[in-house]
């Protein structure tokens, strides 16, 4: 039977090798009940149109520009569409999947983040969409807290983990 993890089966997982995410600002305020608030790294502007085929040999990801926190570590987000990328590395074992879900405040600021799937046996520091939909803008920090990861234990391990093109994506 699929189930969320729970705080407790969170943390016995950090202890893990590898841990279930890596490089987590402060455990004791990122570990929530029912998953774990991922904090950002970097954000850029979408600069160029994508494309999406029938093919993966086909696919333009649209390039991004990354734009600089300013001296207080935030920035000013006008209306629009960002990447942004986390501060944390996501190690999921075979028999574990994540989907993630902003955080209240984000909503309530009218701003959003669009996810995808975190595949069972994905390891990497996702990226996600951020947009702006608040015609006055957002103010945003750095390692603030935006998302909050769920993660499921698949009723049995999968036999191939995920294995496509983010695999441990942006971990230098």
């Amino acid at each position: 039977m699929t189930a969320v993890l729970a705080r407790e089966n969170i943390l016995d997982l950090l202890e893990a090798t590898p841990p279930l995410i890596d490089g987590l600002r402060d455990s004791k305020k990122q570990v929530q009940p029912n998953g774990v608030d991922i904090t950002i790294r970097d954000i850029a502007l979408l600069s160029s149109s994508g494309k999406l085929g029938t093919q993966n040999e086909t696919r333009i990801l649209s390039t991004a520009t990354p734009l600089v926190f300013d001296t207080t570590n935030s920035i000013d987000l006008l209306p629009g569409c960002y990447q942004i990328t986390y501060n944390e590395i996501v190690n999921l074992p075979k028999d574990i999947m994540a989907l993630a879900f902003p955080r209240s405040s984000l909503l309530r600021c009218g701003v959003s983040i669009h996810t995808a799937v975190w595949d069972a046996g994905y390891s990497g520091r996702s990226q996600s969409l951020l947009v702006v939909y608040n015609p006055l803008g957002f103010r945003l920090s750095k390692d603030a807290a935006v998302i909050q990861l769920i993660f499921f234990r698949l009723n049995q391990a999968v036999s191939e983990g995920y294995n496509g093109m983010f695999q441990y994506e942006n971990m230098q």
